[in-house]
């Protein structure tokens, strides 16, 4: 059984099934074959009752919101394609909240960047340095998506989640997620649907110009004019976002075919500092403080006690006591492996965007095959290089690298 999100650029249709759709047509990256069946789910209580049907013919099942985080082989889906076009946010009555928080329900079939931009408008911050990533609210929390130094993380509080085991809805808080860098329980196997993701963010109703989170990230510190730490209006950061990600090609433009993607191919890659130290000098490293050690964090004791082996307790295996972990630039270590932006192999369609080379996009010709077969080349190409072996952010079916 089949059971992640991704995300769609066109709507299959209005019914509540839909024939013919390829997952060309439902994903960004427009590459992809046929699904035997698409199946559309206009709210919470129909996207239940179609998990729960899927879930009991025991058939192959793809949950696909935005499709900007999905890419599918050349013969498509051998199972059912359900689309979450579940919309709506609601203020959730919250007594446990601090004074100027607000928490919000949003369902899971709600376009990411209009909930942010409706956020925006309204005062509430906490998302904002989201703004411009596609896709639908409920895959946010799959992949604890992030951007310019903030993550879903930062402000989410809870989820409903449909189980595929028990086939129950329950509310799992993000502490139940264990979201990391790009991870979740659910992207690391929980099999079940989003329904719904609740946030809690910060309200300045009486603000003619509402604040932003303090900015955490130093290449949108410098867009702005200011030091890491200080807030700008909420418009502000959100139309210097928009600029910066347009700038990257990670603004979806249907005229633009460096927008023809899944955003991110390769995950920035997390290794130990012993590691890095035989990589180039010039190659970026950040201190890995969330999703896993803090920084300065010495990793459990290595040494097992005759009381707890006596109790059952199975034997450590011996950790470095100071190791400790830095994230790497992935676009850096594509580019310095000798892959330049624009790149592209002989007869394909894929190449690497002309803006930036951490992006995998479709010329306009491009099949399944062309992105994987490009894919396979920048992780040898870095491996080689510096022995660094990537990893795919999109989820992948019916493709290998």
């Amino acid at each position: 059984m089949t059971g992640r999100s991704g995300g769609d650029v066109r709507e299959a249709g209005e019914a509540g099934e839909a024939s013919g759709a390829t997952l060309a047509e439902l994903t960004t990256m427009r590459v992809g074959g046929p699904a035997d069946r698409v199946l559309i789910a206009h709210d919470r209580d129909e996207l239940v009752a179609r998990a729960l049907e899927l879930w009991a013919d025991g058939e192959d099942w793809l949950l696909l919101g935005g499709g900007s985080n999905t890419i599918v082989s050349d013969e498509g889906f051998p199972g059912t394609v359900l689309l979450v076009r579940s919309e709506g946010v609601e203020a959730i009555p919250d007594p446990e909240l601090a004074p100027g928080r607000v928490r919000l329900r949003v369902q899971a079939g709600h376009d990411w960047d209009a909930l942010v931009a409706a956020c925006v408008e309204r005062g509430w911050s906490g998302i904002e340095a989201l703004s411009g990533i596609p896709g639908r609210a409920g895959a946010a929390p799959i992949q604890n998506i992030g951007a310019y130094g903030a993550e879903l993380g930062d402000v989410l509080h809870s989820i409903e989640f449909l189980d595929a085991d028990s086939g129950e809805a329950t509310r799992m808080s993000a502490a139940d997620l264990e979201l990391g860098y790009r991870h979740s329980v659910i992207k690391a196997g929980l099999a079940g649907v989003v329904l719904s993701i609740d946030l809690v963010l910060e309200a300045h109703p009486e603000r003619e110009n509402p604040l932003s989170a303090p900015v955490q990230y130093g290449q949108l510190a410098d867009a702005l004019g200011i030091t890491i730490g200080q807030r700008v209006s909420l418009r502000e950061l959100r139309r210097t976002v928009l600029r910066l990600r347009a700038s990257k090609g990670m603004v979806l433009d249907e005229s633009d075919h460096d927008t023809w993607s899944a955003g991110s191919f390769f995950t920035n890659p997390i290794v130990s500092e012993h590691f890095a130290r035989d990589l180039p000098a010039a190659a970026p490293r950040f201190p890995v403080v969330g999703g896993g050690e803090a920084v300065g964090e010495d990793p459990a004791p290595a040494i097992t006690s005759l009381e707890e082996l006596a109790a059952g307790v199975p034997l450590r295996v011996p950790e470095r006591a100071s190791e400790r972990r830095v994230k790497l630039s992935a676009a850096w270590l594509i580019e310095h492996a000798g892959i330049e932006k624009g790149f592209r192999l002989p007869g394909s369609g894929a190449q690497i965007s002309s803006k930036h080379t951490l992006a995998i996009t479709n010329g306009g010709a491009a099949t399944a095959a062309d992105v994987a077969q490009l894919a396979r080349y920048v992780v040898q190409r870095v491996q080689s290089e510096f022995g660094v072996i990537l990893v795919p952010e999109p989820n992948l079916y019916g493709l290998e690298l």
